[in-house]
């Protein structure tokens, strides 16, 4: 095992600790109104991993085969993310859907670079890019989770209130 499969790791299981005493339990309590906007601002700055394909963030020799979907992939999940949070700001009637396809796109497009990387033995050729798959990967998963429990248990109609929450809306 090598170094930053153990950091990718033990940084997942800090953050899974943390979701598990701070978030997870109060998801029927808060809602999507609140747990979203935070979780798709993160993903929002995965514009970050076009780094793999940057001179000097990564080292000369990392694998395309692993660079150009991680980047792009992380790209498209950015744009998904922006999506989802203008929804979920103005509680449009898709924001469930955004939120779906960005929290699938996303889950797979992680799933698909930590393959490619391991395949492809990138992590040699990480350079300062390394702090992305050993600590900023294990927040985008747990927050993945996160956002799969909320929409399986807790985000059941087209409204991002609280489940048995009165809303008002207004007039258009």
């Amino acid at each position: 095992m090598n170094i930053l499969t153990v950091n990718l790791l033990f940084s997942t299981l800090t953050f899974w600790i943390a979701a598990k005493i701070y978030v997870l339990p109060r998801l029927d309590e808060l809602g999507p109104r609140v747990i979203m906007p935070p979780i798709l601002i993160l993903h929002s700055l995965r514009h970050l991993g076009l780094m793999f394909l940057a001179s000097g963030a990564t080292y000369v020799g990392i694998p395309p085969q692993f660079a150009y979907p991680a980047a792009f992939g992380d790209f498209l999940a950015a744009i998904l993310a922006i999506l989802a949070i203008v929804a979920v700001a103005r509680d449009s009637g898709n924001a469930r859907f955004l939120v779906w396809l960005f929290n699938i796109w996303g889950t797979l497009d992680l799933t698909a670079a930590i393959v490619l990387a391991t395949f492809y033995d990138a992590a040699e050729f990480l350079g300062p890019a390394y702090w992305i798959p050993a600590f900023w990967v294990p927040a985008l998963l747990v927050t993945h989770f996160i956002t799969f429990v909320l929409l399986v248990k807790y985000w059941r109609g087209r409204s991002i209130d609280k489940p048995g929450e009165k809303v008002l809306h207004k007039e258009k």
